[in-house]
């Protein structure tokens, strides 16, 4: 397992030296930064293999990987006629866990129809129990909220569609 200053020194890594990204592997453990048109995100996840497996670094190109569930995502004409109407879609920054709510008995932060403003939380998204609350980086109006409440999200998957005012 990685340290949070091994994450973080890989993530200035792959900043300052203008990578694509890497990958790492220990003990079942596996991170992956990714580079991204001059922003860095870092993309967590457990390995699933249930073999040990060795330490390893390799750059990987950026790409996305395949969504968690097909229906609530949109494709890419889909979300080319969103952009058509003037909509902009807020991504996830991070993989992980998307929530609603700040806990299961709480309201969510917005729902669809509601008006936001830039720097507003609009949800959370878990991982690796780190609860990330993800602000709007638009003013606008909640058109639609793509994932549902305790779904698996991945990095750059649309989480909401916003009106701009």
């Amino acid at each position: 397992m990685l340290t949070f200053d091994q994450i973080k020194e890989l993530i200035e890594l792959v900043s300052e030296r203008d990578l694509q990204g890497v990958e790492i592997e220990r003990s079942g453990f596996r991170v992956r930064i990714e580079g991204r048109a001059g922003a860095v995100a870092t993309v967590i996840a457990e390995s699933h293999s249930a073999a040990p497996s060795t330490s390893t670094l390799e750059t990987v190109a950026a790409g996305s990987s395949e969504p968690a569930d097909e229906d609530s995502v949109p494709t890419e004409a889909q979300e080319e006629a969103m952009a058509q109407e003037g909509l902009h879609l807020l991504r996830s920054p991070i993989v992980g866990t998307f929530y609603t709510s700040p806990s299961p008995d709480a309201e969510p932060y917005v729902r669809v129809g509601d008006r936001v403003k830039r720097g507003q939380v609009l949800c959370i998204v878990e991982a690796m129990k780190l609860m990330n609350e993800i602000e709007s980086d638009e003013d606008g109006v909640i058109e639609k909220v793509f994932p549902k409440n305790a779904q698996p999200v991945e990095y750059s998957e649309p989480l909401f569609a916003v009106r701009s005012d």
